[in-house]
Order: structure tokens, then sequence, then C-alpha cells
């Protein structure tokens, strides 16, 4: 706890000095946010969904566009917090020595960690919000079933933000403990492939059978339930286990994100 009780307004310090470096290469940041939607809808939900009938997701019959548009937001949330608090973090940390330059100033690393964690959030916030935006825009020129009407989808930029707390804290776990930048192809291999394919972003997870359990264990899975239900304008009991699930893994990542970055860059 009393790494915690470090943390104040420095946090907000390193958030701003991230957001002031990111808005300054904004055409480069904000490219891959608005092309990949489009790829990923004119190739599955075009192609691919044009194969697919009969879809049912909540006991309702759907499209697979209008199924699959809420997985690419999903997708986005968590390579926004788990990419910028992995390679982004570690750039910053090893080999432009910007860490040591702010922990230099009364800035703790404290403050350093959970301003990286706080700003991997803001990635989740601002990529999925432009997919979002991209998605229903294009769904209003080519796949009107793709524009979502439910005032619930509002929520979704929340869900955004709290759900990449949780991929960022998750992702700086690992930027504390690799012992190269080489060495984040573990993760990505073992943790964000899986999420990528099984996490409910491209086909329901009851599909899965027997393995649908193992579904529920990625943070991803929950995630997409959230997002494609409040996209929909659907709410169950689900939605608030996919909730808790993100606020649980979130709080009990944070700590950990926090205690092996330090023991990393105190020497």
């Amino acid at each position: 706890m009393s790494m915690l009780s470090s943390i104040d307004s420095g946090a907000w310090l390193v958030w701003r000095r991230n957001a002031d470096v990111f808005f300054k290469t904004w055409k480069t940041n904000f490219l891959p946010s608005i092309l990949e939607p489009l790829l990923y809808l004119v190739a599955m939900g075009a192609g691919l969904g044009g194969l697919i009938v009969g879809l049912k997701y909540a006991g309702q019959d759907i499209s697979y566009v209008r199924f699959l548009a809420p997985g690419l937001v999903a997708i986005s949330i968590m390579y926004g917090g788990f990419f910028e608090c992995t390679y982004g973090s570690f750039v910053r940390m090893h080999y432009q020595k910007t860490f040591d330059a702010i922990v230099a100033t009364p800035v703790s690393i404290e403050d350093v960690i959970a301003g990286e964690i706080l700003w991997g959030a803001t990635k989740s916030f601002v990529n999925s919000t432009i997919v979002l935006l991209v998605v229903m825009v294009l769904g209003a020129t080519f796949f009107p079933e793709v524009l979502f009407t439910a005032p619930t989808v509002l929520v979704v930029p929340i869900v955004a933000f709290l759900g990449g707390l949780m991929f960022s804290s998750i992702a700086m776990i690992f930027t504390g403990i690799v012992p190269n930048i080489d060495s984040f192809n573990y993760p990505f291999f073992l943790l964000v492939t899986p999420m990528f394919l099984l996490g409910g972003t491209f086909f329901p997870i009851s599909q899965l059978g027997p393995a649908e359990p193992i579904a529920y264990v990625l943070p991803l899975t929950h995630v997409s339930i959230l997002v494609r239900d409040l996209s929909l304008g659907l709410f169950s009991w689900i939605d608030l286990a996919a909730f808790l699930y993100i606020v649980i893994a979130t709080v009990i990542t944070f700590v950990p994100a926090v205690y092996v970055m330090r023991k990393r860059l105190v020497k």
C-alpha cells in the first residue's frame, strides 16, 4: 500500500506528457484506427458475412456484420492499452530514457507507472471511439444494419476506458519482467492472439463447445460482451458479471504492475 500512497498528481503530468507527444503526431496515430475497421468490415463483414446465415445472438437473428462491428471496437480497446504499455512504454523506458528524465524531477516512480497505465487506457478510449465512429459512418453508407441506434451505445467509450485500464495494467506487468523488446512476442502469441481469436469478437463463444469456459477466462471476452450488448441495446446479468470481471481484473493487476515496474526501475 505504501507504493500506491506515493501516487499523486505526478501521474497526471506523465499522462499529459504522453498526450502532448501523441497529438503532435496525430495524423500517423489516427490513420491505423480509421483504416483497420474499414478493411475488416469489407473483407469479413461483406465477404465472409455473405456466407453466414442463421446467426443468432442473445436469442435474436442477427447479421454477421452487425455481430462483427462491436467485436472490432473491442479489439481496438485491447490493442490500444496493451501495445501502448508494452512496446510504447518499453521504448520510453529503455531506449529513449524518458523515465529516467522524469524521475529526476519531483515526480515519483509510482507516478510514472500510474501515468503510463492511465495513458494506455486513454489510447484504448481514443482508438475504440474512432473505430466506433468509423463503423457507424460506414454502416450508414454501406451497411445499414451496423447503424447502432440504442442509446446505450453512448456508454461504450466508458467501457473502453475501463477495459483499457485492465489491458494496460496487464501489459505493464510484462513490461516489468521482459529482458528485451523482442520478448514481447511471448505475451503477444500466448495471450493477445488467443484473445483476438477466441474472445467473442469474430463468432459467438457458444460455438466453442466444450472449450467455451476457456473463453470466459480471457479478458477480451468480457469487453466484447459489454461492447456488443451496449451497442445492440441489450442488458442482462452476464453484462454485470462482465463489468465486475473487468473491475476486479484491473484491481488485481494494477498493484503487481506497479511493483514489478518499480523493482525494474529502482537500481
